[in-house]
């Protein structure tokens, strides 16, 4: 060895850190074991694991805290699902690295819905935690209670009770007032509407499939439901599909049950907010909250009623893993805890009309007279020889003589709605001379046309495509197989030159437009409410709605139509609404009669002859073939269960989609099963992720 070599060797040693002494800690003295759940992501780690509680952290390790924990080699966040005095891990324990927050914001009986959850579509309970609880927002937990004029929640000082009840634990004046104001108050159209009430009255658990009457006034009937629940001191949660329903239900809320009852709790309150009022629920100040999606896990202590409104509408379904359904959960919060269900909508859905056939739910629907009262007159265009001798093309053509006359006679009254299946311009182009659809030769995305005089352009890539050839006839001519919104309004515009047109869709959405004349050109939900009514509706391209290659395409053009025809004044003052489209559509005679439940039974016993859900349980796995190929293979399949597939999905992605089914009774088999195969793959590091989607709310 050299001098050299030597003064290197006193170098790396010099440089090598000794390892650090670490004290062992002193467990605590109580319960010294927390089960946590770490917030991984992976099947087979689906489950609480023991930590070692130090002494100095025993006061603030509660059940719900959120703590850091050691794991895999790494610091992960998770929570403290509850503390024992001994673990079933026979070796040695490791710490808790630190408590992040004393405050227990994850509720135990939130923690058990989440888990079952979880179970029901095949997921893993950190997946549905991160769905339930919002991310942490220190400066607003370790803050006071907001006062309730700042943060829009209610902040009672001293012990947090319900605030929906005074001192000496009565209900409130004001509770006690709405409650008397419903007796039989916007319930009265309703055949059980009374005795549906008197059940919440009383403390018991009615469950309810509601079809609202139509123009029914429902946030206030929401209100007042939640009044009475209120009022017998039990807690009240209600999910509706989108911000501008929010809007509305809080609104009748405040006015209904008065100021500081309620919380409202949405994604688009921002972090700071959301959390705060959050936290307002999760800590008993108020004990009535509504919102969108992910409130349907919101804290509301001693749950007396949970609603869902339109509970057809896609946005219901969560988009992210394990993909549950606000209905599918609201229902499970119902059934644990044993407090009331009501699944409200102009429209009924399959699954409505399930819960009805076997009897888990009643209905609550108005009596035949009452919708002809209160229903606007509803016409198909072309449904009578006078009309097809008057306009022989009235089934052809986009806006009939029909529908433009009845839009004329409706304007001399009040605005007309005009509900158009696509937004855009021209969403759509084809060839003029074979009828294929138009492609970019770049990126193979649609073609459209976004404004008049506008080059076409993809959809996709932006790209614009000015000298577009056909590549199946060469053919140089673009037709538009489809019209959007803003060509809509352009037409019409020009076919009325004297009337305002107004649009609302895309990322401009009106909420509400006044009573004069006007035409409102609408996509389906971005309906804004008119003053008084719509003195008219039309509703156009009624074939592109049925078209949609979806198992729910009948169901969920109804439902459309249904909400637009629903803000339309009734046929006694002269409201009416225009189908254009077959006058055979099953579900265009369900609109013109308006009999939603019986359309949804129909649509039921049809899915139960063709084996679709909600008659049985299905889960898709969607991936690339071999992953979906191993995945399969590893799921211990109830007997009888059905494997269709697997198709492809995206030729271009090599994507298949295999499709699994079951009866309804082994619904709970199949998802464990698949949650076990899972597992496996997990443990294993199989490459090629595969999505299960369990009972998916789209099955093209």
């Amino acid at each position: 060895m050299t001098e050299d070599d030597g003064g290197q060797l006193a170098l790396v040693r010099g440089r090598v850190r000794k390892p650090r002494a670490t004290t062992p800690q002193q467990p605590a003295r109580e319960l010294p074991v927390a089960r946590v759940l770490v917030d991984v992501p992976l099947a087979h780690l689906d489950r609480p694991f023991d930590y070692l509680v130090p002494e100095r952290m025993h006061a603030t390790c509660v059940p719900g805290a959120r703590v850091r924990v050691r794991f895999a080699g790494q610091d992960l966040d998770g929570f403290v699902l509850e503390r024992v005095a001994e673990s079933d891990h026979r070796g040695r324990l490791a710490p808790l690295r630190r408590v992040v927050s004393a405050e227990p914001v994850l509720a135990p009986e939130i923690a058990g819905l989440a888990r079952r959850v979880a179970d029901r579509y095949a997921g893993t309970l950190a997946d549905v935690l991160r769905l339930a609880v919002p991310p942490r927002h220190a400066r607003v937990e370790g803050a006071a209670p907001k006062a309730a004029a700042e943060s829009g929640t209610a902040a009672d000082s001293g012990s947090g009770a319900d605030s929906a009840r005074t001192s000496d634990g009565e209900p409130s004046a004001r509770l006690a007032h709405s409650a008397d104001a419903v007796r039989p108050g916007p319930w009265s159209s309703y055949q059980t509407g009374a005795a549906f009430l008197e059940a919440l009255r009383r403390g018991d658990a009615p469950r309810a499939v509601w079809t609202a009457v139509p123009g029914e006034d429902w946030p206030a009937a929401l209100a007042h439901a939640a009044a009475v629940t209120l009022a017998g001191g039990r807690g009240v949660l209600v999910v509706v599909p989108d911000q501008r329903d929010v809007a509305r239900l809080d609104a009748a809320f405040g006015e209904v049950l008065g100021p500081d009852r309620h919380v409202v709790l949405t994604a688009e309150l921002g972090p700071a907010e959301r959390y705060r009022r959050f936290l307002a629920a999760r800590r008993g100040n108020v004990r009535c909250v509504v919102g969108t999606r992910s409130a349907a896990f919101a804290p509301v202590a001693d749950l007396g009623l949970v609603a869902c409104w339109d509970d057809g509408d896609d946005l219901h379904a969560e988009p992210r893993a394990p993909y549950p359904h606000v209905r599918e959960v609201l229902l499970l919060r119902a059934h644990e805890s044993g407090c009331a269900a009501l699944l409200g909508g102009f429209a009924c859905t399959a699954e409505g009309a399930h819960l009805l056939a076997t009897g888990w739910a009643r209905p609550l629907a108005p009596e035949r007279a009452v919708v002809r009262e209160r229903g606007p007159r509803v016409a198909v265009a072309g449904d009578n020889d006078t009309d097809l001798a008057r306009d022989p093309a009235a089934r052809a053509v986009r806006l009939p003589h029909r529908a433009f006359e009845q839009a004329r006679a409706a304007l001399g009254s009040g605005p007309v709605l005009v509900q158009v299946p696509r937004s855009g311009y021209l969403p759509a182009l084809a060839c003029q001379t074979c009828r294929g659809p138009a492609r970019c030769a770049t990126c193979a995305g649609p073609l459209q046309l976004g404004s008049a005089g506008a080059p076409p352009s993809c959809g996709w890539c932006g790209r614009p495509a000015v000298s577009w050839r056909c590549p199946n006839c060469g053919g140089g001519r673009l037709r538009a197989p489809v019209v959007g919104a803003g060509r809509t309004a352009e037409e019409l515009g020009r076919a009325f030159p004297r009337v305002p047109v107004r649009t609302s869709g895309g990322p401009r959405v009106l909420a509400t437009v006044g009573a004069e004349p006007a035409l409102v050109v609408a996509t389906p939900g971005a309906e804004p409410v008119a003053e008084g009514g719509y003195a008219g509706a039309l509703l156009l391209d009624s074939w592109l709605a049925l078209a949609r290659a979806d198992l729910r395409a009948g169901e969920e053009a109804l439902r459309r139509w249904l909400n637009a025809a629903a803000l339309v004044r009734p046929a006694s003052a002269g409201g009416s609404v225009v189908v254009v489209g077959d006058p055979g559509s099953p579900a265009i005679q369900a609109l013109v009669r308006w009999s939603p439940q019986a359309q949804a039974e129909r649509e039921l016993a049809e899915r139960e002859a063709a084996r679709f859900p909600p008659a049985v349980r299905l889960a898709t796995l969607t991936g690339a073939p071999d992953a979906v190929r191993d995945l399969a293979g590893l799921v211990e399949l109830p007997p009888g269960t059905e494997v269709l597939g697997p198709v492809p999905q995206a030729a271009e992605d090599e994507v298949v989609r295999l499709v699994l089914r079951v009866r309804w009774a082994d619904g709970a088999r199949l998802s464990g099963a698949l949650k076990a195969a899972q597992a496996v793959r997990s443990a294993r590091k199989a490459p090629g992720p595969v999505r299960v989607q369990v009972d998916p709310a789209v099955l093209g």
